[in-house]
């Protein structure tokens, strides 16, 4: 039986935040749908928090994601916009936390170097890689910026889940070979 897995990724936002979803099927992702939450036309910051709270309880009731990878906040000079992008990130945890769906962090540094192999990357260069690697016509991906900042993060997560880090630690050479025997023959 081939193991089903769905992920969803976000990239939070007070003025537009960006989702995607991807299904796995054996060890293959596709995307699922990916769009944006337009949120500059709600004046009230707090009306912005509830419709990304709710936006985020209808992904998650209507596609059933296993997991969600979320961008975490980076260091900013602004501090009224580190303060309300945290807030926004904070609210999209919220509603997984109300389903029971684990949450993941990474930064944007690690999303970048995750898909483009480049921690610098700009959105448009992310862009054009997940829009090779999911074989998406040219005119989805435009005005979806945000959105495949979303993707990105599910997509990031799926890298990083399949390829776990070993958790043996070693502080030096000698150190290895203790811990490892098996993996040294012929020399004595």
């Amino acid at each position: 039986m081939v193991k089903e897995r769905i992920i969803l990724g976000i990239d939070p936002g007070t003025i537009v935040m960006g989702y995607g979803i991807i299904r796995i099927i054996g060890n293959r992702p596709m995307i699922e749908t990916m769009g944006v939450l337009q949120l500059s036309k709600y004046e009230d910051h707090y009306l912005r928090l509830r419709r990304i709270f709710e936006r985020v309880l209808s992904l998650i009731d209507q596609y059933s994601p296993d997991e969600l990878a979320i961008e975490s906040p980076f260091f900013g000079k602004n501090v009224q916009s580190m303060l309300k992008l945290g807030r926004a990130q904070g609210v999209a945890m919220a509603a997984a936390l109300e389903r029971d769906i684990p949450i993941f962090e990474y930064a944007p540094l690690k999303i970048k170097m995750s898909i483009t192999g480049n921690g610098n990357a700009s959105k448009e260069q992310v862009a054009g890689i997940l829009q090779r690697y999911f074989h998406i016509p040219e005119e989805m991906m435009l005005p979806q910026l945000d959105a495949t900042d979303g993707l990105a993060a599910a997509l990031c997560h799926f890298f990083q889940s399949n390829n776990p880090v070993s958790e043996k630690k070693y502080t030096n050479w000698k150190d290895f070979i203790s811990k490892n025997p098996d993996k040294i023959k012929g020399f004595k």
